[in-house]
């Protein structure tokens, strides 16, 4: 009997030792899942003198002599919306759109210009997609040259991480491009 309980608990001392090793085995590879819903497009007009499509999960908040933001809780994410009469200024206009996007230049890895020119709504512009860690990650302006001017830029709640906002960014941009292919003056 003695026997026979020395032989089962060496079985079993054998099978704890050889079951516990210590292999530490690579973890595969990953990559945070962020999905976002496709997006529907809906039209926007109030009192102001242009009208565009926006993201209809967006929501418009601080409107203000036609200036105001357009929401994405989700994604903690804002694009400002800024419009300026044409009196005569329209150098001075261009100049100041261009030089808020040159002040992101420290941070950012690359800007890249994308003319936008629709004649027969007439709506001229530039769409700038900006990479690295700066504030906004895309800006644009608009125009028809006489009388009206818009400025947008997209923000985040979150200190800049291009790598991590990159999904969020390229979503929110898509919006932007949207917004301004779909702009039209009243």
């Amino acid at each position: 009997m003695f026997n026979r309980i020395l032989s089962v608990t060496a079985i079993l001392l054998s099978l704890t030792v050889i079951s516990c090793k210590n292999d530490v085995l690579p973890k595969p590879a990953s990559f945070l899942r962020l999905d976002y819903p496709e997006a529907k497009y809906v039209n926007f007009e109030n009192s102001c003198p242009f009208a565009f499509q926006m993201n209809e999960d967006a929501i418009i908040k601080g409107e203000k002599e036609c200036s105001f933001a357009i929401t994405y809780p989700k994604m903690k994410a804002t694009i400002y919306l800024t419009y300026k009469p044409v009196n005569g200024n329209i150098d001075k206009l261009l100049r100041d759109a261009q030089k808020l996007t040159y002040e992101h230049v420290i941070k950012a890895d690359d800007i890249l210009e994308q003319p936008y020119i629709n004649q027969q709504k007439k709506v001229y512009g530039m769409f700038y997609q900006v990479d690295g860690n700066a504030a906004t990650n895309s800006q644009f302006y608009v125009t028809d040259s006489t009388k009206h001017f818009l400025i947008g830029s997209m923000y985040f709640y979150a200190k800049p991480n291009f790598d991590s906002i990159m999904p969020a960014a390229s979503y929110v941009k898509n919006d932007m491009q949207r917004l301004m292919e779909t702009l039209k003056w009243k």
